[in-house]
């Protein structure tokens, strides 16, 4: 009961809080990022109330299958984005970027770090925490971005290049980290593996392509057996939840140190990339989806809010160390998609305000961390607080910037007094 208590209060919260931050024209996310911090641990959490708030990060993350499932879903929706009709037009433009701004936040953290590095010395910012926080740089939130395109309905040029970015930006991002893990351990431990610098990733990379693409065909095939939207509606959130559940398969190859495992986003974005090009009705049917997902994304918002710990503040260095890494990844962000989508002749409003649209990091960056954490003992915790700091300010500011960018570039319309967008060619004066 206290379980449910808390999921009923946290959505309440989190709808409460979406009206609040409304008139200062922030983002519905920032809102329900905002909820989460108030019912979690650190605030009315401490009242011990059942119910009221989560009463301690046991009960928070008690709920990361809800989190998991979300998540499922969000890069189900990013996968359709990836119509052939639109990657023709963007498909290069979007691969060149979303490697080269991956690298550059990469590039960017590892060089100012080093640099503290040198200044702090190897006891208090160790070699190994500046090459793995530089990996860790190069994971961006898609989340948090598909709520603020869905909430303002963005279309436009930097939309239509956006999403694809963000969904490759994993696939990039996890083999980035992959081979940094490996090189930080063979610094700090002495220890250096092929198979965990390069063969493990790449496995993880390309069986989720394949393990998404087959039960993609699958999933296809099974909504042709059913003709009304109730049913078909019915059989695409079973198709992602076992999508997600598959996705959590590990297996170790005996005799070695190779695993096959999956990436849950990669395998959910290929689910929905064959879905969208390979069915007739997936469009009308990926708006049912999304209609249908609502309270599941803003519970899953609330939670993540109610993840962040606020004691990451109380540690001066941690914080120091953190200004320094979210300073460092915004500009590699940012110069890395400037760059790129110059060189690759993007229109203007994308070269401008496409690099502070990627800036958001949650999820992606705080599964690295885990596994950090488990292996490097005090440095992966050190590295988890760093990261902690980053994500906090990230998930707060990082919606609103994207908003803003989006408005800037014409993506997001401005409304009229009465609430209707203005017609073509107009403009409102707001």
């Amino acid at each position: 009961m206290e379980t449910l208590l808390a999921i009923g209060f946290a959505l309440l919260a989190g709808l409460l809080m979406s009206r609040v931050v409304k008139p200062l024209k922030l983002p519905a996310v920032t809102g329900y990022l905002v909820a989460g911090i108030l019912v979690g641990p650190y605030c009315l959490g401490r009242l011990g109330i059942p119910g009221v708030g989560f009463t301690s990060m046991e009960a928070v993350t008690a709920l990361n299958l809800i989190s998991e499932v979300a998540l499922g879903f969000i890069a189900f929706s990013i996968g359709n984005e990836f119509r052939l009709s639109q990657l023709r037009r963007t498909g290069r433009q979007a691969a060149v970027i979303g490697v080269v701004q991956a690298l550059a936040a990469t590039l960017m953290v590892d060089a100012v770090l080093y640099g503290l590095h040198l200044v702090l010395g190897e006891e208090k910012l160790p070699l190994s925490v500046v090459i793995i926080l530089g990996a860790i740089a190069t994971a961006t939130a898609p989340a948090a971005t598909l709520m603020v395109v869905n909430q303002y309905k963005a279309k436009g040029p930097l939309t239509d290049i956006l999403l694809p970015i963000v969904a490759l930006d994993d696939a990039v991002g996890l083999v980035v980290f992959a081979v940094s893990f490996g090189i930080a351990k063979a610094v700090a431990l002495g220890t250096f593996s092929i198979a965990a610098v390069l063969a493990n990733p790449l496995i993880e990379v390309a069986g989720s392509l394949l393990l998404g693409t087959a039960i993609g065909y699958i999933f296809t095939f099974a909504e042709k057996f059913f003709n009304s939207n109730s049913k078909r509606l019915s059989i695409s959130i079973t198709f992602v939840i076992l999508t997600v559940a598959l996705s959590m398969l590990e297996i170790d190859i005996p005799g070695t140190e190779l695993k096959i495992g999956f990436s849950s986003l990669l395998v959910c974005m290929m689910l929905g990339t064959i879905f969208c090009n390979a069915c007739d009705f997936s469009e009308e049917l990926m708006a049912r989806c999304d209609r249908w997902t609502a309270p599941l994304f803003v519970l899953f918002f609330v939670v993540s809010g109610a993840e962040l710990e606020l004691s990451v503040f109380t540690d001066v260095a941690v914080a120091g160390i953190g200004v320094a890494y979210i300073l460092s990844r915004s500009a590699g962000k940012y110069l890395g998609a400037f760059g790129s989508a110059k060189a690759v002749g993007c229109p203007p409003s994308i070269v401008r305000y496409l690099g502070i649209t990627l800036l958001p990091q949650a999820g992606v960056a705080l599964g690295m961390t885990i596994t950090v954490a488990e292996e490097l003992g005090d440095m992966g915790r050190l590295i988890r607080s760093i990261v902690l700091f980053g994500v906090l300010i990230y998930e707060l500011v990082g919606p609103m910037l994207t908003k803003i960018a989006l408005t800037k570039a014409g993506d997001i319309q401005p409304k009229l007094r009465d609430g209707r967008s203005p017609l073509p060619g107009h403009t409102s004066a707001q």
